[in-house]
């Protein structure tokens, strides 16, 4: 058998009345806080996403953050060229040669997705936004202003104390310190010869007086 329904409590009329007015005498009371921009600037968020910045040593014209963006916002053109072999007999390749990469921040939904799925860390967010323009034409940004926002990149945060270190860069310190072993070694013997010359150098005299005295002590028992 179905439960009957609860009884709704009585509304006291006027009673929403009475919660938006105190809500408006709080307000009312509280201090102005008028924000002094663009004097003083504002505290963002560590994560902020201002504007889309470009690394492009590390582009390979993979063309996938184009085709993954739901905006079609981003154009890139390349060209291929070809590499000579490095041995001789070996075959020759061709590379993908970057000649524009723009982004239309007019149609942008700063969304994030060209910057997660970049498999080489050529996308970084920027927490810069202060680039509004008159012309909206303006807000395609070719791959030299994108570089440019780099510079307002902030460093990565800090690893947590109590996480592992990652597996590249111990395996990269590992190497240099192994290396840096290596050229103590061969620092330390390439000093060695000239210790050893000096010392001997500081001993002969040493020897040579001590040479002449057993000299003139055996005459002088003869």
């Amino acid at each position: 058998m179905a439960a009957s329904p609860q009884p709704s409590r009585p509304r006291i009329p006027g009673s929403g009345l009475a919660k938006g007015l105190a809500v408006t005498l709080r307000t009312m009371t509280r201090k102005t806080v008028t924000a002094q921009y663009p004097d003083v600037q504002p505290e963002l968020p560590p994560r902020s996403r201002g504007v889309i910045a470009l690394f492009e040593e590390n582009c390979t014209v993979c063309m996938l953050c184009a085709r993954e963006c739901p905006d079609w916002c981003i154009y890139i053109d390349s060209h291929k060229e070809t590499v000579p072999a490095a041995t001789p007999g070996g075959r020759e390749r061709s590379r993908n040669v970057l000649d524009r990469f723009a982004i239309d921040f007019s149609l942008c939904m700063y969304c994030g997705i060209c910057i997660e799925v970049c498999p080489f860390d050529a996308l970084f967010w920027s927490p810069e936004f202060e680039y509004a323009e008159t012309d909206i034409l303006e807000l395609t940004h070719e791959r030299d202003k994108l570089r440019e926002w780099m510079w307002t990149v902030p460093e990565p945060p800090a690893l947590d104390p109590g996480a592992e270190e990652p597996k590249e860069i111990a395996a990269a310190r590992k190497t240099a310190e192994k290396l840096e072993a290596q050229r103590a070694q061969e620092a330390q013997q390439a000093q060695q010869p000239q210790q050893d010359h000096q010392t001997h150098q500081a001993q002969q005299p040493q020897q040579d007086h001590q040479t002449r005295q057993d000299h003139q002590k055996a005459e002088g028992e003869e």
